[in-house]
């Protein structure tokens, strides 16, 4: 697994069991080649006609390193992969790879992923009709699956969807939204927002008049089926999410850069002046996917004591040069800064691919400064620990 040569003790901790502290659910139905493409894409849509999504650095990582998985010879083809895995069925697919990972606990972001929603439609067994049951596995069952402790992230503009949705008047619309984040919180170790991806990060960090946010969701209800953009509404759910980690004691997770596509550009240097004034408040800020700003949110995680980073989903969709990345984030975060993430989504291999390709791209970097005698065994070790696992334990006080 390990590409490297490395001390016992450095390997011994690459390879203890991880804190996946994002992910999402995957689908628990057996799909065709078609589904199955969406959701190993990084955007979620179609390859052009004649071409294959299998043709990318996740698509042939998936194909060298999930094959054996599935009793197969690595690079086994497309076409053969996907038989033997339709062969097993999902529930057995699913319970190779999220045991595999190696991960002792999922933070599983129960929101129903872009990429998942959109592979959604005729399953290979039929069909397609309401289904019976959620088409993803739930945070427990991500737990039962994988072996490990399992627990719910609360993403704050599904919550704002629902209360928009059922909502009458603007009144209720601001009761049942603190309402709702409240009960929701309670079962949670974290909130997140994808408010980059709807309206970019550069935004006021004040919260906004009570009068502006009225008016804001009057505009609001008119089209409550469509994700919220507006920034003053934004702003305020934004506030209504801290509040709540602050009473909770919660990290907020902010989703940058890699992942998802939107009209709003999730650049983490956009955040520093929310950071800034989060900073008294206490609450942990924590930057997800943030390649390619990586550059920028270790920055932030330097300057600011409550940010922490990580590069989580570009970790298996960068392949080649995973491990420069990892790197980079090495060099310029603090270690106790960092987390490991794989943001799996939609099928299982992601989860797994997620772990492996950490593992591996650390080890490198980890042993580069073992050959450069710039760190001690002792020293590896420790950052490897913290990065996989202690920080995150700490964080959200699993």
């Amino acid at each position: 697994m390990l590409p490297v040569d490395l001390p016992d003790t450095v390997r011994d901790a690459l390879l203890a069991p991880l804190v996946d502290h994002h992910c999402h659910g995957v689908r628990r139905d057996d799909l065709a080649r078609a589904q199955f493409e969406l959701l190993i894409s990084g955007g979620g849509s179609p390859a052009p006609p004649g071409t294959t999504h299998f043709d990318t650095p996740f698509g042939v990582s998936l194909r060298r390193w999930c094959a054996p998985l599935l009793d197969l010879e690595p690079h086994a083809p497309p076409a053969v992969y996907l038989a033997r895995r339709a062969e097993l069925g999902a529930a057995e697919v699913n319970r190779r790879m999220l045991a595999g990972a190696g991960v002792v606990a999922f933070l599983v972001d129960t929101a129903q992923s872009d990429t998942a929603r959109s592979a959604t439609g005729p399953s290979a067994t039929g069909p397609s009709a309401a289904p019976a049951e959620p088409v993803l596995l739930s945070a427990a069952e991500m737990g039962r699956h994988g072996g490990a402790a399992a627990d719910e992230l609360v993403r704050i503009e599904q919550i704002e969807g629902g209360v928009a949705t059922s909502a009458q008047l603007a009144v209720d619309y601001l009761d049942d939204l603190g309402e709702e984040l409240t009960v929701r919180a309670a079962r949670a170790v974290g909130l997140k927002t994808i408010m980059g991806r709807l309206c970019g990060l550069d935004l006021d960090p004040s919260r906004p008049s009570r009068g502006s946010v009225i008016a804001a969701v009057n505009r609001r209800l008119d089209e409550p089926g469509e994700p919220p953009t507006d920034q003053i509404l934004l702003r305020h759910l934004l506030w209504c999410a801290i509040d709540v980690a602050r009473e909770r004691g919660l990290p907020v997770q902010f989703h940058t850069g890699f992942g998802g596509a939107g009209p709003g550009r999730a650049d983490p240097a956009g955040l520093n002046e929310i950071v800034k004034a989060l900073q008294p408040v206490g609450v942990p800020v924590i930057l997800l996917h943030c390649y390619p700003y990586h550059r920028q949110a270790a920055h932030l995680a330097g300057l600011y004591p409550n940010v922490y980073v990580d590069v989580g989903l570009a970790v298996p969709h960068t392949a080649g040069v995973t491990a420069t990345v990892v790197d980079e984030l090495l060099a310029l975060a603090p270690f106790h800064k960092q987390l490991f993430s794989s943001g799996g989504h939609g099928v299982a291999e992601s989860a797994y691919l997620g772990a492996l390709s950490f593992r591996r791209a650390l080890g490198g970097a980890l042993a580069a400064r073992l050959g450069a005698g710039e760190w001690s065994a002792a020293d590896a070790a420790r950052v490897a620990h913290m990065i996989g696992s202690g920080n995150a334990r700490r964080i959200y006080r699993l």
